[in-house]
């Protein structure tokens, strides 16, 4: 099969090539993937910035595609379903936190970057029948990464303000769809006039300019608080998203792009009891959850441009300039193949 390796001694750290397909688990179904999406995780693989590096292995976390062989100890009416990834591996038993052994497919596992790709059988959902292949394929990590940090951790409930940081990222769209689809008050943050107009179509009140030094004053004025704000940011980010909290207000962090902070206003945290909560990914609860949301309010992932599997460095390429809105779809197959 066809498949993008991880390979530190190419200058684009990443090639095309072919591998004999491995033999199949008897617990594992095999899934030929009709379409994957990148993540920044797979960026950041690319760039040798994520642990348990190793050449040799496939990227990719997200993936949507039909199951094509089973092993023995695998139902055989899942033959020929058409079904999306769950990513996750091994999160355990606690709701709470992930286990010691969790790990995410596409490193150091193979990911979906593939014709095929082997997982146990329970990483695998039906495709919600309202998606198509690659709005399905955008779902997994994004989608079960937000919705526990809105959900389950920011315990979102109707009428409450709630802000998402860094409009235009797959989490934070998704984030987005969720709060709103729950009945929250939306606003967004983003450096692009462009994504904030896109977001405030999608149902969001009101979008700030988080390079404007005043956008936490214009969003106090405004909303008098957020009472939920979803942050993949942090670094000196945190003093501003802690200024724009109101009393009692959380803050839900899936991130730390700009590093730690440098400072951090602690008497403002304690004197306005404000919860920081930390989050990443989701467990299998999370992840059902997750698709029952979508399912039902028929949330639709927003893609910004789908790249033959050939042209996967341009993907990767445009996932670092931090361009695009919503996910990057790498079309694989036809469905009927």
């Amino acid at each position: 099969m066809k498949a993008i390796f991880y390979n530190s001694s190419l200058p684009e750290k990443i090639q095309l090539s072919e591998i004999q397909l491995p033999g199949i688990g008897e617990n594992e179904v095999r899934v030929r993937l009709v379409a994957a999406a990148l993540n920044h995780r797979d960026e950041w693989c690319r760039q040798g910035l994520y642990p348990g590096l190793k050449d040799g292995v496939i990227l990719g976390s997200d993936g949507a595609g039909v199951v094509d062989a089973i092993g023995a100890n695998v139902d055989s009416n899942l033959l020929g379903k058409e079904v999306i990834i769950n990513p996750a591996l091994h999160w355990g038993d606690n709701q709470k936190a992930q286990s010691k052994e969790f790990k995410i497919i596409g490193m150091p596992d193979h990911g979906t970057l593939a014709e095929f790709v082997q997982v146990p059988s329970d990483r695998i959902h039906p495709k919600p029948e309202h998606l198509s292949w690659e709005e399905a394929a955008a779902l997994p990590l994004g989608g079960v990464t937000a919705y526990r940090a809105v959900v389950y951790q920011g315990k979102v409930a109707a009428g409450e303000k709630v802000l998402v940081t860094g409009f235009g990222g797959g989490v934070a769209q998704f984030a987005v769809q969720f709060a709103l689809a729950l009945g929250a008050e939306v606003y967004v943050s983003s450096s692009s006039e462009a994504k904030i107009d896109k977001a405030i179509g999608m149902g969001v009140t009101a979008g700030f300019d988080y390079k404007d030094e005043n956008w936490t004053e214009e969003a106090l004025t405004l909303t008098g608080g957020f009472d939920l704000i979803i942050d993949s940011a942090m670094g000196n980010t945190l003093s501003q998203l802690i200024k724009a909290a109101r009393p009692g207000g959380k803050i839900v962090l899936y991130g730390a792009t700009k590093g730690n902070p440098g400072v951090l206003d602690a008497r403002k945290v304690f004197w306005n009891q404000i919860q920081i909560i930390g989050t990443t990914m989701g467990s299998d609860q999370d992840f059902a959850n997750m698709l029952a949301l979508v399912n039902a309010s028929k949330i639709i992932p927003i893609v910004d441009q789908i790249f033959p599997l050939e042209d996967a460095v341009l993907a990767f390429d445009k996932m670092k300039a931090g361009l695009q809105l919503g996910k990057i779809v790498v079309k694989i197959a036809s469905a009927k193949e």
